[in-house]
């Protein structure tokens, strides 16, 4: 998912709708059909027209930066729809953006900011530079803006309004770091300035730092309640921490204002698919693209909804959306819908090839993953959590049965699993809950010394039970998918020694490809690299035989994919049994399980059971280099 926040709806629209109205009749006949073009008088007026219309119709809007960039790309590509060559399109474009920059009322405050002449002997100079880098930012010149507003902060290095439009600048060529800074300068400066808190938590969204992004819109919009496009973007952020029916109540209220917003009607969709509502989730991506047609989320999104096939357009395009320019992000997320749609055609070269330059863009922005620093962790935590040490922790523990914990690796049939206990009649599944990652962070100094004291675990236990009770007041168990938690069952089985917990095992070379495959949050660097993917699961591994080894038997059930979908029967009431549930038929119609899957796997686990993901790494096997020694790991 890759979201192009910065974008405003009914720029977009007003664009498109200009664009309809600016050819005369007789000129898109002569272009469409290769007639003489009209005369030059009949151009002329058809363009004064244009910006007599332009100034009208975008004067209402109060047009910012962003929303400007939106509009100026909207109005282009619709031109090109309508038939009108490339270099008109350009000139047009340029002419419409320039004369809206002139007389739009959205620079005033910029230039008010800038200080008056008594203040700034260049302050003559510090207007030019910040009209020119408004005007490059507005085109999509970011290289250009990015110069102009670094040299107007030389001048005047206390301008909030410039270190944030620089921000969006860099965020635009993908320099997500440097953006955050500056869009924290601009706080600093202006501690009330919506649009850069609004802007940080964008950013920060980029970077896969999810709570944190919430923190930041949730500030713009109690400075700001009516700013729909960072009400949309917390929507969109809510959905990333799985929480899509809060994520739901945001977009709806930015409907109420904003009938037609693009990013709300596209999180919508998003909301959609994860109930497994893909008709009406593919009808509102295409209501967002009757509009915009080259935006690179909702195009994506379409290719989620179902297999693929070569009949159809949507194919080039995909292609014409990622070479066109846009943000780094936006076009790793249409990659990697390209991989996916030449995986589904069987088309193996062209679909590694696309997923390897998608990863290559988001490593590109993504910290590093710091391979001594996970085998320090899990050291530390096998040092820790010995089986002398597990057997002598006493006291504090709730001996509540309630939780069932799906563990395993990413893409390992962690959702599959879920569904299907999720279909027993006393059963809820929770999603993946982001509480022992939470605890974990916050006492993890203290976890890597030695278990918690008493006091933390039996507080832990009854923070946790509330959770899960908010989650199903009425529901005998309760399920928490939650891949991550493989690594924190140590910490786990000491607050909840009779939770038991499924653990996934799939080929280690189809989950690994399957991770390479799927458009992770950055925060997840080693799914980007196939060598960095090879040793993050050595080490889950390891720490998972750790696991088996020391704690109490009957703790946790292996459960093998492959033989899961080989044999569903028996291997759901193997499961069943080991949670002492009753057998129930609905087990094995999973797939008709009314609930919200907010995962990679939301389409997956709506199908009946399937062989078509054992052993799919052999149509890849040229390419998966540091993954083949990991067959050695194969049970």
């Amino acid at each position: 998912m890759l979201l192009g926040w910065f974008s405003a709806r009914q720029a977009a629209e007003v664009g498109s709708a200009l664009a309809d109205q600016y050819a005369p009749p007789a000129v898109s006949r002569s272009i469409t059909r290769g007639k003489k073009e009209s005369a030059p008088g009949e151009r002329g007026a058809a363009l004064e027209e244009l910006l007599r219309r332009a100034e009208h119709e975008t004067r209402a809007l109060q047009l910012n930066l962003f929303k400007k960039a939106t509009f100026a790309n909207s109005f282009k590509w619709r031109l090109l729809e309508n038939g009108v060559e490339k270099e008109t399109a350009d000139e047009v474009t340029r002419t419409l953006v320039l004369h809206i920059s002139r007389n739009q009322a959205d620079s005033a405050p910029d230039r008010a900011s800038a200080g008056a002449p008594a203040d700034r002997p260049n302050s003559s100079t510090a207007e030019n530079l910040l009209t020119q880098g408004n005007e490059y930012l507005a085109q999509g010149a970011y290289a250009e803006a990015i110069t102009s507003y670094g040299r107007l902060l030389k001048l005047n290095p206390r301008h909030a309004n410039v270190f944030n439009n620089l921000g969006a600048a860099l965020c635009k060529v993908g320099r997500y770091r440097e953006a955050e800074q500056h869009f924290r300068r601009a706080i600093g400066l202006k501690p009330g300035y919506s649009d850069a808190h609004s802007n940080l938590g964008t950013v920060l969204g980029f970077r896969g730092h999810f709570p944190e992004s919430e923190n930041s819109l949730r500030r713009a919009l109690k400075l700001k309640p009516n700013h729909v496009d960072a009400r949309s973007t917390l929507g969109l952020t809510l959905l990333s921490l799985g929480r899509p029916s809060d994520a739901k109540a945001q977009f709806e209220e930015v409907l109420k204002i904003a009938p037609r917003h693009a990013y709300a009607l596209l999180g919508m969709g998003q909301v959609a698919k994860t109930q497994g509502r893909f008709d009406e989730a593919e009808a509102l991506f295409r209501r967002v693209l009757e509009a915009d047609p080259n935006m690179p989320d909702a195009w994506a999104a379409l290719v989620g909804l179902r297999k693929m096939t070569s009949a159809g357009g949507w194919l080039p395009r995909a292609e014409e959306i990622a070479a066109s320019g846009i943000a780094p992000l936006e076009e790793a997320g249409v990659r990697f819908a390209i991989g996916k749609y030449y995986d589904d055609v069987a088309d193996f070269n062209r679909a590694f090839h696309s997923y390897k330059r998608a990863n290559g863009l988001q490593k590109a922005i993504a910290a590093d993953y710091e391979r001594d620093a996970r085998t320090r962790f899990v050291d530390d935590l096998i040092r820790v959590y010995t089986r002398e040490t597990i057997s002598r922790i006493e006291g504090g523990a709730s001996a509540s049965v309630k939780p069932i914990f799906v563990v395993g690796m990413m893409r390992s049939g962690t959702s599959l699993a879920e569904q299907i206990i999720a279909s027993h009649p006393a059963v809820k599944g929770a999603g993946e809950l982001g509480f022992w990652s939470d605890a974990v962070h916050r006492h993890e100094t203290a976890i890597r010394q030695g278990p918690l004291g008493e006091p933390v675990r039996k507080k832990l236990a009854q923070e946790y039970l509330r959770t899960l009770t908010g989650h199903a007041v009425d529901a005998l168990r309760i399920v928490d998918k939650a891949p991550v938690n493989s690594d924190y069952l140590g910490v786990i089985h000491s607050v909840l020694p009779k939770a038991r917990i499924i653990y996934m095992q799939r080929h280690p070379i189809d989950t690994c490809l399957s991770c390479y495959f799927q458009q992770f949050s950055p925060a997840l660097s080693f799914t980007m690299d196939l060598s960095d993917l090879a040793h993050y699961y050595r080490e889950h591994q390891r720490l998972m035989a750790h696991w088996r080894a020391v704690l109490a038997p009957g703790t946790i059930l292996d459960v093998p994919y492959e033989e899961l979908v080989a044999d569903q029967q028996g291997w759901t009431r193997k499961i069943l049994d080991f949670l002492g549930l009753e057998w129930d038929e609905r087990c094995l119609d999973f797939q008709n399980t009314q609930r919200t899957v907010a995962t990679a796997s939301f389409w997956q686990v709506r199908q009946k059971i399937y062989m078509g993901s054992v052993q799919r790494w052999r149509n890849y096997k040229r390419f998966i280099g540091a993954l083949r020694d990991l067959e050695d790991l194969v049970p």
